[in-house]
């Protein structure tokens, strides 16, 4: 009986896709190519290459919020965090840099040449009072809890700047042009109206707001030093905002949608707070 030879020079020794130079005898249960262990993903059945293994990642659908933003493996309310810290951050600067508060406060007469007061005015607190930025911050962060998870951190983020601009847009058009105004009321206001578009079939939520709700409005008309007009702009602006994003119907389109709506509303805001500008402007400069 003969046997049959094989000839060294016939025989292919397996090296891994990615690295030639690595020999391999593990191939990728999916593909099929050889892969050497820096190459290998462990999987509940053989191993997988790491190409395999990201493009079935890639094939799985996103996890999302209630209302389309991307789902986070934390809970934390990074945003909310990071608003406050700017927050926080600006008041400390306030202490150190002599006239800091003087150049970022928004005074209408001064928005025309200076419009980066319309947003800095909403992240500089009063220096009289602690109570001034504690209360605020603890309703940024009371809001951002409710808010950022069930939004998503860009939709949250979005939120806040349009109603801060919508603060300074109420100051502009309603208050005397030669008045300082500073806080994050006008955004706090309109977290505060996006809770009530976002909870509006919780009729138990609604009443408690609604009791919060009238006190503040009570006392923005009440209290001296309180810029009520700084509430409604960013109350207004909130609630737009909140209903771009939250009123949209689920479907493929949600995203694009709330996206184009609330790019709208940014021009429309930037627009009039450039027109209200103009109209206060200092008349001697």
């Amino acid at each position: 009986m003969s046997y049959g030879q094989v000839s060294p020079e016939s025989t292919q020794v397996p090296t891994c896709y990615r690295h030639p130079d690595q020999i391999s005898y593990v191939s990728c249960h999916r593909c099929g190519r050889p892969v050497c262990p820096r190459c290998q993903v462990s999987a509940p059945v053989g191993v997988q290459c790491i190409e395999c293994v990201r493009n079935a990642n890639r094939a799985i659908p996103s996890a999302k919020t209630e209302f389309g933003g991307t789902a986070r493996s934390s809970a934390k309310p990074v945003v909310t965090y990071t608003l406050i810290g700017v927050n926080l951050l600006i008041y400390v600067l306030q202490w150190v840099i002599p006239n800091f508060t003087q150049q970022i406060v928004l005074v209408g007469a001064l928005a025309y040449w200076e419009p980066w007061r319309v947003l800095t005015s909403a992240f500089a607190h009063s220096q009289g009072s602690l109570l001034h930025i504690a209360m605020n911050m603890y309703g940024v962060y009371i809001c951002g809890v409710l808010l950022e998870p069930r939004l998503g951190r860009m939709r949250f983020g979005w939120l806040y700047f349009l109603s801060a601009l919508g603060g300074s847009l109420g100051v502009l058009l309603l208050s005397d042009p030669y008045t300082a105004t500073l806080g994050a009321s006008g955004a706090l206001s309109g977290l505060f109206l996006a809770l009530f578009v976002v909870f509006r079939t919780n009729r138990t939520a609604l009443r408690q707001m609604g009791i919060v709700l009238l006190l503040n409005v009570v006392m923005g008309f009440v209290v001296p030093g309180i810029s009520w007009q700084g509430h409604l702009g960013g109350a207004v602006l909130g609630l737009a905002a909140a209903a771009s994003i939250v009123l949209i119907p689920k479907g493929s389109q949600r995203t694009t949608l709330q996206f184009v709506l609330l790019g709208i509303l940014s021009v429309v805001v930037t627009g009039m707070l450039y027109l209200a500008a103009v109209t206060v402007r200092f008349p001697l400069a």
